[in-house]
Protein backbone atom coordinates (compact mmCIF):
# COMPACT_ATOMS: atom_id res chain seq x y z
CA UNK A 1 0.00 0.00 0.00
CA UNK A 2 1.28 3.67 -1.43
CA UNK A 3 2.40 6.14 1.83
CA UNK A 4 0.74 8.84 3.21
CA UNK A 5 -2.84 9.43 3.94
CA UNK A 6 -5.58 7.71 2.78
CA UNK A 7 -9.09 8.54 1.55
CA UNK A 8 -12.19 6.63 2.81
CA UNK A 9 -15.57 6.25 2.34
CA UNK A 10 -16.94 4.70 5.55
CA UNK A 11 -20.10 2.50 4.91
CA UNK A 12 -22.31 0.38 7.71
CA UNK A 13 -19.52 -2.21 8.57
CA UNK A 14 -17.42 -1.90 5.81
CA UNK A 15 -15.29 0.70 4.17
CA UNK A 16 -14.11 1.69 0.45
CA UNK A 17 -10.84 3.35 -0.29
CA UNK A 18 -11.06 6.17 -2.76
CA UNK A 19 -7.14 7.06 -2.56
CA UNK A 20 -4.97 4.29 -1.69
CA UNK A 21 -2.28 5.41 1.25
CA UNK A 22 -1.21 3.66 4.23
CA UNK A 23 -3.75 5.76 7.27
CA UNK A 24 -6.13 7.79 7.58
CA UNK A 25 -6.44 10.37 10.66
CA UNK A 26 -8.55 10.21 13.85
CA UNK A 27 -11.14 12.93 14.02
CA UNK A 28 -10.46 13.60 17.61
CA UNK A 29 -7.21 12.92 18.80
CA UNK A 30 -5.52 13.69 14.68
CA UNK A 31 -3.25 10.39 15.62
CA UNK A 32 -2.84 8.69 12.20
CA UNK A 33 -5.04 5.51 12.16
CA UNK A 34 -2.86 2.37 10.00
CA UNK A 35 -5.64 1.03 7.72
CA UNK A 36 -5.06 -2.22 8.40
CA UNK A 37 -6.24 -1.35 12.37
CA UNK A 38 -9.20 0.96 11.59
CA UNK A 39 -11.94 -0.28 13.37
CA UNK A 40 -14.34 2.63 14.73
CA UNK A 41 -15.60 5.42 12.41
CA UNK A 42 -19.21 7.21 11.55
CA UNK A 43 -20.85 6.78 8.73
CA UNK A 44 -23.26 9.77 8.53
CA UNK A 45 -20.15 11.96 9.86
CA UNK A 46 -17.53 10.05 7.40
CA UNK A 47 -15.12 9.84 10.12
CA UNK A 48 -12.57 7.66 11.93
CA UNK A 49 -11.65 7.32 15.39
CA UNK A 50 -8.79 6.01 17.00
CA UNK A 51 -10.76 3.87 20.02
CA UNK A 52 -14.31 4.08 21.31
CA UNK A 53 -13.17 6.54 23.43
CA UNK A 54 -12.50 8.62 20.85
CA UNK A 55 -16.29 7.98 19.13
CA UNK A 56 -17.59 9.20 22.45
CA UNK A 57 -15.64 12.37 22.85
CA UNK A 58 -16.51 13.34 19.44
CA UNK A 59 -20.65 13.26 20.79
CA UNK A 60 -19.64 15.15 23.35
CA UNK A 61 -20.22 11.83 26.54
CA UNK A 62 -17.42 12.08 29.20
CA UNK A 63 -16.98 9.17 30.84
CA UNK A 64 -15.64 8.86 34.58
Amino acid sequence: MPAGEAQIEFLDGDFRILRPGSFVRCAVTGEPIAVEDLRYWDVDRQEAYVSPEAKLRSLGVKRG
